[in-house]
């Protein structure tokens, strides 16, 4: 929650910045630590010998030291002696006396070790100069049968050897030549053979004629101990380095499927190349190097440029936390990265050690460009850019410690800590996904805020302007029924009572046809009246209304009415002009029958047939003939409202046979709710 709400000011609240840059600090303190604090590895965890039992060789006293010239021959007959005797059996060493170590006691002298020569910046590394065997001897105190090892954190040399002096002679005790290419990463470990007395142990490192090379510390002590400086040194020096690489890698993949779906998000891809860079510089944890001369020599050139490459694409990844992007400073890193990976490449000056001089190329690009994320961080106060300045502080100085340890300038026992820097660029790579992440729920949850409150703008307008329409439509509605029964009463009850009044005023009318006309003008008002009653769209109440308003009237003319109706469906278009039509139409059915039928029984029946229903009067009159019958005013009317209503209106009649009027309209009109 703190998250978002910080992501969505656009800035991270100062408690949480200085979280954050606590967690890089703490992180920066323990790797330092790790880099300055001496022989680390041996530290961990501290060996709890008996005072005497672990024999340490960084003292004057038990350690010795010759050095004997050897050509590229001589060396390979050592090798392929050595390689005879690991085939054939423990026998002793069958060499010339030149190709073993010394044995006069005043060929050796002591050492400090650790033994460092320096690499220079860009030495000659053919093999005119012939080669250094160094022996390290070492005597190995009585030990009353518990089990002894020799462990040797680190080496720097072609191959290592470790030879015993017995009284047979000479004996191979251990042969590193198959992993010798590992062994700078790789501690070394063996357990001794079970002695009852002292022995003399030896340790053959052939290194390069005045070239460069490592010999740290040798422990000498019992095994139960010293197995666990080797487990940890293992661990820390090619273990963990594996295990967060791998991480790295696996991210890479999450980010490079986040590249390829969003092209636009560059961080993604840089990030995703970055890890695919850092797989090549690390890939000598992995795999062996090849033993090939020319793809070794390609093999170190991938590892060793892939550095700068890994450089580059940080350097790149946090300058897109800045607000502008500065295209000038990107062209100068990724020329100044290329330029050295080509120079590099193993297709010139291949007898130069240029390792030193690449390392420090890419260490002054990697500081100018540290530098310059860190002015664009103070000058634009961005929390990512800073973050992304402070990581790649750490990771320079981690880079300049690798840098020491690889030129063997200080430190030379120390671990390499560049493949640590994993963990920095992880978290940045994580809080970069966070913050893109929370960024784009943020911008998302505005949109959809600002959408909703539109959205609901537009409601409340439409809701006006509905109840708007709405009003005017009652008013309209309310109009044209006013309009309706004006015209209705003025038609129908208006002009009955206007011809009575003109009938009675030239005393042309009698009284009994004055109370017949008055009678049929009520009785029109209360048809009025009822079409505007509710009925539900339901015909059968309608006639019920209808029964009741003219009943007595029919009793009253010496009719009975025979009630024969049905439940009918409703009708969707029956309203109340709709409704008016049909009263008057039946109306004007019933006073035919009341007037001129002489009937004494009337029936009144409904039906449904499908899609029509039908009302129907019949009466036991004395009928007329259709065919000679002229038709009067009255039919043309039910005639017209019959299709005013869509229906149909038949009447059928002989004479002596009283008379049928049928009337069928339609259970659904087309149009009819659009008219409703």
């Amino acid at each position: 929650m703190l998250a978002a709400m910080c992501m969505a000011a656009g800035r991270f609240p100062v408690v949480l910045l200085r979280c954050w840059v606590l967690r890089l600090l703490c992180l920066l303190g323990l790797l330092w630590a790790v880099a300055l604090s001496p022989a680390v590895a041996q530290r961990l965890p501290q060996p709890n010998a008996p005072q005497g039992r672990m024999l340490s060789i960084d003292v004057p006293a038990p350690t010795e030291r010759a050095i004997s010239r050897w050509s590229r021959a001589q060396l390979e007959a050592w090798w392929a002696a050595l390689r005879r005797q690991a085939v054939s059996g423990p026998e002793g060493l069958s060499l010339p006396p030149e190709l073993l170590p010394p044995q006069e006691g005043s060929a050796w002298q002591p050492v400090q070790l650790p033994d460092v020569r320096h690499r220079p910046g860009a030495a000659d590394v053919s093999d005119a100069q012939g080669y250094e065997m160094r022996w390290y001897r070492v005597r190995v105190p009585a030990h009353d049968d518990q089990p002894m090892a020799l462990y040797l954190p680190r080496l720097s040399t072609l191959t290592a050897a470790v030879l015993g002096h017995t009284e047979q002679g000479w004996r191979l005790l251990l042969d590193n030549q198959p992993v010798a290419r590992d062994q700078w990463v790789q501690p070394i470990w063996l357990p001794l053979p079970a002695a009852g007395r002292g022995m003399d142990i030896v340790i053959a490192l052939p290194v390069q004629a005045d070239g460069y090379h490592v010999v740290s510390r040798i422990w000498v002590g019992p095994r139960a101990e010293l197995e666990k400086r080797w487990q940890w040194r293992a661990r820390l020096q090619s273990g963990l380095p594996q295990a967060i690489s791998l991480t790295l890698v696996v991210l890479g993949l999450f980010a490079l499927t986040l590249w390829l779906r969003r092209p636009s998000e560059s961080i993604y891809g840089l990030f995703a190349f970055g890890a695919a860079a850092w797989l090549v510089r690390n890939l000598h944890y992995y795999a062996s190097p090849p033993a090939h001369p020319l793809l070794l020599d390609w093999f170190w050139w991938a590892t060793h440029a892939s550095a700068a490459w890994v450089t580059l694409f940080v350097l790149l990844l946090a300058l897109r936390f800045a607000s502008r992007r500065q295209p000038w400073v990107e062209r100068v890193l990724v020329g100044g990265v290329a330029l050295v990976s080509v120079l590099s490449m193993p297709l010139w000056l291949q007898q130069m050690d240029l390792v030193v001089l690449q390392y420090t190329v890419t260490a002054l690009l990697a500081g100018g460009g540290t530098a310059w994320v860190a002015w664009l961080a103070w000058r634009e106060r961005r929390v990512e850019l800073s973050l992304m300045a402070l990581a790649l502080l750490v990771g320079l100085m981690l880079g300049l410690h690798d840098l020491a340890l690889l030129a063997a300038w200080a430190w030379p026992e120390h671990v390499y800590l560049m493949p640590f820097a994993t963990i920095i660029v992880m978290v940045c790579f994580l809080y970069a996904v966070q913050s893109r992440y929370m960024g784009a729920v943020e911008q998302v949850k505005a949109e959809n805020s600002q959408l909703q409150e539109d959205l609901d703008e537009q409601a409340e307008a439409l809701q006006v302007q509905h109840e708007q329409l709405r009003e005017a439509e009652r008013q309209q509605a309310l109009l044209l029924e006013r309009q309706r029964l004006m015209a209705d009463m003025h038609d129908g009850l208006g002009s009955s009572l206007l011809s009575a009044l003109v009938a009675v005023e030239q005393g042309q009318m009698s009284q009994d046809h004055v109370v017949e006309v008055l009678r049929e003008c009520v009785d029109d008002l209360r048809l009025v009246i009822d079409s505007l009653e509710p009925v539900g769209h339901d015909l059968v109440s309608l006639l019920a209304t209808m029964r009741y308003r003219l009943g007595k009237r029919l009793q009253s003319g010496g009719l009975q009415l025979d009630w024969d109706v049905q439940d009918l469906p409703p009708l969707a278009w029956l309203g109340p002009p709709e409704a008016l039509h049909v009263l008057r139409l039946m109306q004007e059915a019933l006073n035919n029958v009341v007037k001129h039928a002489r009937a004494s029984r009337v029936r009144l029946v409904t039906r449904h047939h499908g899609s029509q229903v039908e009302i129907r009067i019949e009466d036991d009159g004395r009928g007329f003939d259709t065919q000679t019958v002229r038709q009067g005013r009255g039919l043309k009317s039910q005639l017209k409202r019959a299709q005013h209503l869509g229906g149909r209106l038949r009447i059928d009649s002989m004479p002596g046979g009283g008379t049928r009027l049928s009337l069928r309209l339609p259970v659904e009109r087309p149009g009819a709710q659009g008219q409703a």
